[in-house]
């Protein structure tokens, strides 16, 4: 809880270094293995999340826009506390060897860079605009409420919210590769049902003129066939 209490504080301040540079997955160094604590940045989209082998505990996350030395941060969905959603923060941070350091007034958080996967396609903050029902692609017109994936660094992290409502409807997470048009997930965690985590799943996976081509079975073991979107 006090990491979760600094992460807060933490997304809301000043930065030295380029947005690109804070690209990617980064693991918060912690004295107790038990939590794990990973960040995803990408394409102006951060995800925070917090989770053991056996539970998944919180996440948060939003928009994410840097100037000079400031990053100001717009909370967009929180698993726990919707009184976040909507306020933006700022706080300084630096990024040296490979380590994200955070400083707050309460004492520094510090991250390292998780293992990095060879860049693909893949890699960036997308959000569900299409999914096949009865054999007829459905579109998904922009709204508040919106289903959007993070894939940085060899990490995902997909998350379901209303921004209107200040409603969170779930999300999950992992590892993934994407090779030979093959996109294969290792569930790392679930909010919905913990029995899904350490599960491989693939599918089918292209880029077609900027739209993500994700097909094949759901963890559920349903098929599926869904259209993905870059949100930038």
């Amino acid at each position: 809880m006090k990491a979760f209490l600094f992460a807060c504080l933490l997304l809301m301040g000043g930065a030295s270094y380029a947005q690109s540079e804070a690209n990617g997955s980064w693991i918060l160094q912690r004295a107790s293995q038990d939590t794990v604590t990973i960040l995803l940045i990408q394409d102006d989209y951060f995800s925070y999340t917090d989770y053991t082998p056996t539970a998944f505990m919180q996440t948060f996350g939003g928009t994410i826009q840097t100037s000079g030395q400031n990053m100001d941060v717009v909370f967009e969905f929180s698993s726990h506390d919707k009184d976040m959603i909507g306020n933006t923060r700022n706080v300084p941070y630096r990024i040296t060897g490979g380590m994200l350091t955070l400083t707050l007034p309460e004492g520094e958080l510090v991250f390292s860079r998780a293992s990095e996967a060879a860049p693909n396609d893949l890699a960036g903050t997308w959000r569900i605009t299409g999914r096949m029902v009865d054999d007829k692609m459905s579109e998904m017109k922009p709204g508040p409420r919106k289903t959007l994936k993070v894939l940085t660094g060899g990490r995902f992290q997909w998350i379901a919210m209303n921004t209107e409502t200040k409603e969170f409807f779930g999300t999950g997470g992992g590892t993934y590769t994407f090779e030979n048009g093959k996109y294969t997930e290792t569930i790392t965690f679930f909010s919905r049902d913990n029995n899904r985590v350490g599960r491989n799943v693939q599918f089918d996976a292209k880029v077609e003129d900027g739209k993500w081509h994700h097909s094949g079975k759901s963890t559920a073991g349903d098929p599926m066939h869904e259209i993905w979107s870059r949100i930038k």
